[in-house]
């Protein structure tokens, strides 16, 4: 039986297009989204409405900046672009993330040895 898709945490996708578009550059909504899911290994499904509504969000938070350009099939596209103040943000979040993620692994791996005894 195949997995469900993941349910995204408050936050995470947030950190996920900041961290898409530091590494990769200026991109469109579509690209971003079809990136996320491709690293994810399509654990992650991401609709237009979900994308959009983080890249307003991360507009209006200074993170990230817009600008219309022309997409490889020749439409009019937004390309957003991460600010200096979405890289500091990204690494704030980056080291909360690793933080939370050290500590679920010490609390999973000790209900596991619990469950031993």
């Amino acid at each position: 039986m195949k997995e469900p898709k993941l349910d995204l945490l408050q936050g995470t996708l947030d950190v996920m297009v900041l961290q898409t578009l530091s590494t990769l550059g200026s991109l469109h909504g579509y690209g971003i989204a079809r990136r996320i899911e491709q690293v994810s290994g399509d654990q992650i499904l991401l609709n237009q409405g979900t994308i959009y509504a983080a890249l307003v969000r991360l507009q209006q938070r200074g993170w990230i900046s817009a600008e219309w350009g022309t997409s490889d099939n020749n439409r009019k596209a937004k390309y957003y672009s991460i600010t200096r103040q979405g890289r500091k943000q990204l690494a704030a979040d980056m080291a909360y993330w690793q933080r939370l993620a050290e500590v679920m692994g010490r609390v999973m791996a000790m209900s596991a040895a619990g469950a031993e005894r």
